[in-house]
């Protein structure tokens, strides 16, 4: 039993130190933006050791189940077995460790799946680099590798003798499986592990460093696409018989960066909280044609603000919604670019806009912010803090999703009151409890769909009552929108145009008056629609729209579900199944040109996407 445990041990150890060591060498050896402290490094082994854990767990699999079988086997020949999985183990981390820390200043970015679309073009991928610097990481690589094989392998016995009772030890092996898969998975939260867990500063450089670079690598090879290849629907004869080229087609349908022709608000400055509201959308909203009685708050404040009433949700999901919303990039049936922080980093975004204007930024979120990546999207992406159900109060009541909306209301209230007044701030808000299954601390509607979007609707109205009162209501803009609709009927329903459509209001002390404004639109446009208002360029979100532009003169919402697309226009509506190619909506008349355009516009994305 000794040998084993004490090669149990020693394995979990080495692996461990490892990883501990990577990070130290990269702090070392890679270009930050700054100095790192020991403080830094400290939070930086800390922060990234449950994606190290979670890479341990894949990697004693094997171990643990080769030590059951030596309980069983007479005279079981360990180092004959286990040595070539250390010799796998070995390279593996040899080779990952030095390519992300060589890569690493060239890329900008932890080792993940895009390197191997290098790898169809060898000469091309190494003609940028000498002889001498393969060599020497060759060499690298080597003495890693065999430092991790000689310390896995160290006294490691030719043969395991037996024990009495072979069963019992074996079977106690075998419940390890159990913790071993908890690490794999990352803990029994809804999240599963994913590489923004570890995020933990708006540094982007340490949150890098705290990333396991096998576990960046392994987690995107799913998600490795040739994306340029994808949905090409149109060849270029067909699309220059369609808007005679692929260049004019963009500029038609995304306008150059205009004025507006209104002027919404009462200042270029105003403090902004954005609130991204949960599967709102326009069936659980009176004022848009939807159920009254779920949204008396809400069709109320939208008699006091701007309402856009033709606003179209991008996507059918969070992650997805939210980083239209907030990046005004379009959406893609088969990614979610938040879950690909090699392409996410690329996109400009709001926060990151403000901020260089002097802003102060933060999100909060009552659930889990490592949930699809969204945390390290948004640490990425100029938000300087992320507050999550983790930060929040223990004694705070707290559903299946997290702290519910009514008490996540009241925090942000208490955090708007003690905002300091010597800088603009804006801060985004993501809600939870309109989130199946619908488990919230209210009952008004007897049907419990409703009765959550109800409530919902009720803590938004509260909450805008107190603001209003307030000294900071003057300098106030809100907006909010929803990620996306929901639908609890059949899945054409939930890919209709009907689901997608979502609000987007603007209220606040700083909105100039109320009106609505009916300008056919998506939740993506409201980046430039916004950033016009504040006297700022938008020339970076080349797929967001300032739908309040004399060149706005096609106006369109274009969104995408798990393999599909929806197009509209004045026209009507198409929604087109890729997998099928099957027609589910086109209304009111069938319109091949909408169809054509909602093709082309598949294509225009993904071509963006692989660029980045």
């Amino acid at each position: 039993m000794k040998p084993r445990l004490l090669y149990l041990f020693r394995l979990i150890l080495v692996l461990l130190l490892s990883f501990l060591l990577q990070k130290l060498l990269f702090l070392l050896f890679t270009p930050g933006d700054g100095r790192v402290g020991l403080g830094d490094a400290l939070a930086v082994l800390y922060h990234g050791l449950s994606l190290d854990l979670s890479v341990l767990g894949y990697l004693l699999i094997v171990p643990l189940i080769l030590l059951a079988l030596s309980f069983l086997v007479k005279h079981f020949p360990a180092r004959r077995i286990l040595r070539p999985y250390h010799l796998l183990v070995a390279l593996l981390l040899g080779i990952v460790t030095v390519v992300d820390l060589r890569l690493y200043p060239f890329w900008g970015f932890k080792l993940d799946a895009s390197v191997f679309l290098y790898l169809d073009s060898p000469g091309e991928a190494f003609a940028s680099v000498s002889l001498g610097f393969i060599l020497a990481n060759i060499f690298l690589i080597a003495l890693w590798s065999a430092v991790v094989f000689f310390a896995l392998g160290w006294r490691l016995e030719k043969t395991w003798p037996p024990v009495k009772r072979g069963w019992i030890p074996a079977l106690g092996t075998l419940v390890l499986l159990a913790p071993t898969f908890l690490l794999i998975r990352g803990g029994v939260s809804q999240a599963t592990a994913n590489v923004g867990q570890v995020y933990f500063s708006d540094r982007q450089y340490l949150n890098h460093a705290a990333v396991n670079p096998i576990f960046s690598l392994f987690s995107s090879l799913g998600k490795a696409e040739d994306y340029d290849a994808e949905y090409n629907a149109f060849d270029e004869k067909t699309l220059g018989e369609l808007t005679k080229d692929l260049a004019r087609l963009t500029a038609d349908l995304f306008p150059a960066e205009a004025p507006s022709l209104d002027t919404l608000l009462t200042t270029r400055r105003p403090n902004i909280l954005v609130i991204i509201m949960e599967s709102f959308g326009a069936r659980y909203i009176g004022a848009l044609g939807g159920m009254a009685e779920v949204s008396p708050h809400f069709d109320r404040l939208a008699k006091e603000g701007i309402l856009f009433s033709s606003c179209y949700a991008n996507s059918f999901r969070t992650d997805r919604g939210v980083l239209s919303t907030l990046s005004g990039y379009p959406s893609f049936p088969t990614h979610s670019v938040m879950k690909l922080p090699a392409k996410s980093r690329s996109l400009s975004t709001l926060s990151g806009e403000l901020r260089k204007q002097g802003y102060t930024t933060d999100f909060l979120y009552g659930g889990d912010a490592n949930f699809t990546n969204m945390k390290g999207y948004l640490l990425g992406s100029g938000y300087q803090r992320v507050t999550d159900e983790k930060d929040l109060d223990k004694r705070l009541p707290r559903t299946n999703w997290g702290v519910p909306d009514g008490v996540t209301f009241d925090y942000l209230y208490r955090e708007i009151l003690r905002q300091p007044t010597d800088r603009p701030w804006y801060k985004g808000f993501l809600t939870l409890s309109s989130h199946e299954p619908f488990d919230v601390p209210y009952k008004r509607l007897a049907s419990p769909i409703p009765n959550a979007f109800a409530y919902l609707d009720e803590s938004l109205g509260k909450f805008v009552e107190r603001l209003k009162k307030t000294p900071q209501w003057k300098d106030l803009l809100i907006i909010c929108l929803a990620d996306h609709g929901f639908s609890d009927r059949d899945s054409d329903d939930r890919n209709g145009t009907a689901v997608h459509h979502i609000p987007l209001l603007w209220l606040g002390g700083a909105v100039r008056s109320p009106r609505v404004i009916p300008t056919l639109m998506n939740q993506s446009d409201l980046v430039a629609t916004l950033l016009v208002q504040l006297g700022l360029s938008y020339k970076d979100f080349p797929f967001s729209r300032n739908v309040l532009a004399p060149n706005y003169t096609k106006p369109f919402a274009y969104y995408t579900f798990n393999d599909g697309f929806g197009f509209i226009d004045p026209t009507g509506s198409t929604v087109v199944d890729n997998v099928s190619g099957r027609v589910l909506e086109d209304v009111p008349t069938p319109s091949p040109l909408r169809q054509r355009l909602g093709r082309a516009l598949l294509q225009l994305t993904h071509d963006d996407l692989a660029r980045r």
